[in-house]
């Protein structure tokens, strides 16, 4: 059978389309990464440090990729909420989650996850190191831990304890803490850093551990005093501020870090060419200069992400070893 000449030409445009088209997706799936805006999720409120470090490093990610770097917020659930929306998200290198060790290292053992952050996160790059500060109430009648910790003793089952989310290590810290000194505190999780320090500064809590980067602007206005530090010697923007390990605590001695995330099946030439312009960002100075100066946080290792897992597997086994021996039980 003969078709018309008509009916040829159309068949012929129909296909002409048809290739376009089929070029046009070629081109589209081959164009070099980035070409559009990226996501990096962040589980916590505006306001707080892990916020501004991630506009500052979003920041400089913009200029070195040449896109712009979108920060949004999903606080709540110890940062499940936020994981989730990356574990939802295309695996095409547009989103990113910029979240805690804890993810990994504590929260699975304290609340029930739906997921294995070991299976379905990868950690990309470690952005920042912080050390965690116990402060409290300036009308809580205790100017040093002895005094605190007696207070509570006498007091016990009447004082509260914030934690700026349930599994973190600002909730695993004060499970440690009462465990050791014998204490007997009410604790209270919030969705974040800042609603935590409002209320702890309102006097409806009396206690948290938090991040120095968010204590010490309050505790420098005199809305907050601190009793000590997590980490190993004292930190320099807190000079007077004592260890845990000098007040007899060497438990106590924690830090921990922030990092961007991806998943384990994002493509290795995105996850390179990313790891590559954080490693780029963090040593601009500027960056550098809020991250020591301002937060008091010490700068992130060039650590590979089989290095951070394997860190985080060892950090997981000893806060499993810890809530076991303090007997405590999953929410």
């Amino acid at each position: 059978m003969t078709s018309h000449p008509l009916q040829r030409r159309g068949w012929l445009k129909a296909c002409a389309a048809a290739a376009l088209g089929l070029a046009g997706v070629g081109a589209h799936a081959q164009a070099p990464w980035p070409n559009k805006p990226i996501r990096l999720i962040v589980p916590a409120p505006a306001g707080g440090g892990q916020d501004a470090a991630a506009r500052a490093l979003g920041e400089r990610l913009t200029a070195i990729l040449g896109q712009q770097i979108i920060i949004e917020n999903k606080a709540g659930a110890a940062g499940i909420i936020a994981t989730a929306e990356l574990l939802k998200s295309p695996r095409d290198g547009y989103t990113f989650l910029m979240n805690l060790n804890s993810i990994a290292s504590e929260i699975p053992h304290v609340v029930k996850m739906p997921f294995d952050p070991f299976v379905v996160l990868r950690p990309l790059a470690e952005v920042a190191r912080f050390a965690m500060v116990f402060a409290a109430n300036p009308q809580v009648p205790a100017n040093d831990l002895a005094g605190f910790i007696s207070h509570a003793r006498a007091n016990a089952g009447k004082l509260n304890y914030a934690s700026y989310s349930a599994g973190t290590i600002s909730h695993t810290l004060g499970l440690q803490l009462s465990s050791i000194a014998g204490l007997d505190m009410v604790h209270v999780p919030y969705k974040g850093s800042p609603p935590a320090l409002q209320d702890l500064m309102g006097g409806q809590v009396q206690v948290m551990f938090d991040a120095s980067s968010n204590v010490m602007p309050f505790a420098r206005a005199g809305r907050l005093k601190v009793y000590a530090t997590t980490a190993a010697q004292r930190l320099s923007l807190m000079p007077d501020v004592p260890t845990f390990a000098e007040l007899g605590y060497p438990d106590l001695t924690e830090i921990g870090w922030v990092g961007i995330w991806t998943t384990p099946d994002l493509p290795v030439a995105i996850q390179n060419r990313m790891r590559e312009a954080i490693q780029r960002a963090l040593q601009e100075p500027k960056l550098r200069d809020l991250f020591t100066g301002t937060f008091g946080w010490t700068m992130g290792t060039p650590a590979t992400p089989e290095e951070l897992i394997t860190r985080l597997r060892a950090a997981s086994d000893k806060q499993a070893a810890m809530l076991k021996a303090i007997g405590f039980k999953p929410e």
